[in-house]
């Protein structure tokens, strides 16, 4: 099992009724950009391994 992630999350402007800034991870010391909310969750759930729910159609 994975150990749990932190990231730190700066909000740089908020335009079109979203969020955009920059996430890093502290644990890699790797920082990427988000042009919106969406994107910031993604690119979290993919970091803790939750992405993987689209393997075998369901989740759990």
């Amino acid at each position: 099992m994975e150990s749990g992630q932190s990231f730190l999350i700066h909000i740089v402007d908020n335009q079109n009724a979203t969020w955009q800034g920059n996430v890093t991870w502290l644990n890699q010391e790797k920082t990427k950009n988000f042009r919106s909310l969406l994107e910031l969750i993604k690119l979290m759930d993919e970091s803790v391994g939750s992405g993987r729910v689209g393997e075998g159609g369901a989740a759990g």
